[in-house]
């Protein structure tokens, strides 16, 4: 054998042990990634979650608002990665307390039961005000701020991961003045996923504010962070527990 067949050969070897090695870290960092997906999103393999969206009042039948249904289609590959499976509900369904399973809540809080009632809970330094000659339907107030929305210009929508007292699933909250913000709220959370992970914890809890901005020329791709209102919105008298408690 010549002295070229054997550099031919050991560099062959070379390029297979490299490309074994590569695969295999890239698998690794592949399952490390996964696994701090779903603790994030509190979605082990086989788990089971639910979508609690609005009706579409516009249709005889049950069906989901077109903006509601898009953000619920931008959950879809996370919660398929994750290697869950999901059940969508409408958000007057009787359903029961949080902690068994991972929910995403995703709606108008002046109109989205099951979201209103997690806000009361959960967020009781939020105030959402149902709208009159005084002051703007959909209105936030967290810590003594109003926040207004001027339709098709500026736009605010809550975006909350919480959990029960005594731990559990999480619930992540998607609560906007105007459905492109829903949308808007689930795509920041999917595409900033990784880095809300590193800054909240797999378990930590949070609730940020975002401004979406010209949405009518914009949709929801351009989304401002107004501010963390984790402390200000988690602060209030009368905290209830009771809908805390999980199946």
């Amino acid at each position: 054998m010549t002295d070229t067949v054997q550099d031919l050969i050991a560099s062959a070897a070379a390029l297979v042990v490299g490309l074994a090695l590569g695969w295999a870290v890239h698998s690794a960092h592949a399952r490390r990634k996964r696994t701090r997906e779903q603790r994030f999103f509190g979605l082990p393999d086989g788990s089971e979650c639910v979508l609690v969206t609005h009706r579409d009042s516009t249709s005889a039948h049950w069906s989901i608002p077109r903006h509601d249904a898009l953000a619920l289609l931008g959950l879809a590959a996370v919660i398929e990665n994750c290697g869950a499976h999901a059940e969508v509900a409408p958000h007057d369904t009787g359903l029961q307390g949080f902690g068994a399973r991972t929910e995403f809540c995703v709606g108008d809080p002046t109109a989205h039961r099951r979201l209103a009632a997690h806000m009361a809970n959960l967020l009781p330094g939020v105030a959402v005000h149902p709208g009159d000659e005084t002051q703007e339907r959909g209105s936030f107030t967290i810590g003594g701020t109003e926040y207004r929305p001027e339709p098709g210009a500026v736009e605010h929508v809550l975006l909350a991961r919480l959990t029960a007292a005594d731990g559990g699933r999480p619930v992540f909250l998607a609560a906007g003045q105007r459905p492109v913000t829903h949308r808007a709220a689930i795509r920041h959370l999917v595409r900033n996923r990784a880095r809300l992970a590193r800054k909240y914890g797999a378990q930590g809890s949070f609730c940020l504010l975002l401004k979406v901005v010209n949405s009518q020329a914009y949709g929801p791709d351009v989304v401002e962070l107004v501010a963390d209102v984790t402390k200000a919105a988690t602060a209030g008298p009368g905290r209830s527990r009771a809908a805390h408690k999980s199946e």
